[in-house]
């Protein structure tokens, strides 16, 4: 099997699983609970938030644990909007978003809020003349992603975060699922931030949240402190804990991992360039990690079902959109129907290796060739 869809989720490592199965046998109480083994469970709650906080450079006391990034994108454009709605009812966000995203966007637009996009320029990264131009006084939120789930766009977070800054009354969100583990994201001059465990070889079913002491929010989940008074519900201690140990050893290697993703990346794309009929999407801009491209007059699913004969396992776009063929992204940045409507997306990471890159590229090119001449055909 050669699995190159490592942004919709990564395999587990065998380490974090353990500390899953350990904490689970040894840490049996409620981190709530007052007795010795409730207590035990919440010390190492601490220690493993602690952790986070540190890596992160932000404080123990700024992290809220959620069930994953849908969850805490819905916390936060929800939960902001509708603790600040007496300040204001204006959003801005960027046509680059994950779905989660603009999920609560739209409910919050059916309640009367106003959102704008900001413009991008010819590489994909925000207008920040634009984006100025955009703020009034009701802006309450600025919520933009760090890297595009499909392109792979890396955006200028800390310029945005300190032309925001500028802004007090309007809080700045940042959609790190992404980039967590793949590069490095300076959030000091970020206010809320989410991403999820299963992104960088963690487990499914936990999301850490940060939200800035300055920041207040309001619930989405009600009945009891849990570890904040954000987020109700029994503390998913091994989850945390897992969570934790998945972060540190992402980010242990995290210049060494990118270095040798970049090379498969130049490798693989130089190859593709030579194939006929084929746009690469992604740029300069983008993360190795993510290689977007299209060949127009082929389906896009259809492609990914032959590449699975051969037991290559690639997407067409992010596993959670909205089940529409055409790609947003692609069309936002290339401004082409045909090229959004005939995406792939192939996603590497310091476990592929580059004889799997070699079958993939043999594979790819039978594959289009089969494709391509039953389309000329029909």
């Amino acid at each position: 099997m050669i699995y190159l869809d490592y942004s919709a989720t990564t395999p587990v490592r065998r380490e974090v699983l353990e500390t899953y199965v350990k904490v689970s046998e040894d840490f049996i109480g409620n981190p709530n609970s007052i007795h010795r083994l409730g207590v035990e469970s919440k010390h190492l709650i601490d220690k493993a938030t602690e952790q986070i906080a540190n890596i992160l450079k932000v404080k123990p006391t700024e992290i809220i644990y959620t069930s994953g990034s849908t969850e805490s994108n819905n916390l936060i454009i929800k939960g902001i909007a509708n603790k600040y709605k007496n300040r204001g009812n204006h959003i801005i966000t960027t046509s680059l978003e994950h779905a989660s995203v603009y999920g609560p966007l739209n409910y919050l637009q059916q309640q009367g809020f106003e959102v704008d996009f900001v413009e991008l320029d010819e590489n994909g990264l925000v207008d920040l003349k634009h984006l100025k131009s955009l703020i009034k006084d009701t802006t309450i939120l600025v919520s933009i992603v760090s890297v595009n789930s499909e392109i792979g766009i890396l955006q200028p977070i800390n310029e945005i975060g300190k032309l925001l800054k500028n802004y007090p009354k309007c809080f700045f969100h940042v959609d790190m699922t992404q980039s967590v583990g793949k590069v490095d994201i300076d959030i000091t001059n970020v206010d809320l931030a989410t991403f999820s465990s299963h992104k960088f070889y963690g487990l499914k079913g936990i999301s850490v949240l940060i939200k800035k002491e300055k920041v207040e929010l309001e619930p989405l989940i009600h009945g009891g402190k849990s570890t904040t008074i954000y987020r109700s519900g029994t503390p998913a201690l091994p989850l945390i804990a897992s969570c934790s140990k998945a972060l540190r050893l992402a980010v242990e290697n995290l210049d060494d991992n990118f270095k040798y993703i970049q090379k498969l990346n130049e490798y693989l794309v130089n190859e593709l360039k030579t194939e006929t009929g084929v746009v690469i999407n992604s740029n300069s801009y983008s993360i190795p990690h993510i290689i977007n491209l299209s060949v127009p007059k082929i389906k896009p699913d259809t492609f990914v079902y032959a590449l699975e004969k051969f037991n290559i396992f690639i997407s067409t776009q992010s596993a959670c959109s909205s089940g529409d063929s055409s790609s947003q992204s692609v069309y936002a940045i290339t401004q082409s129907d045909e090229l959004a409507s005939s995406s792939l997306r192939i996603c590497l990471s310091h476990l592929t290796t580059k004889e799997e890159v070699q079958e993939f590229i043999k594979c790819f090119k039978i594959c289009k060739s089969r494709l391509s001449l039953k389309s000329n055909n029909n």
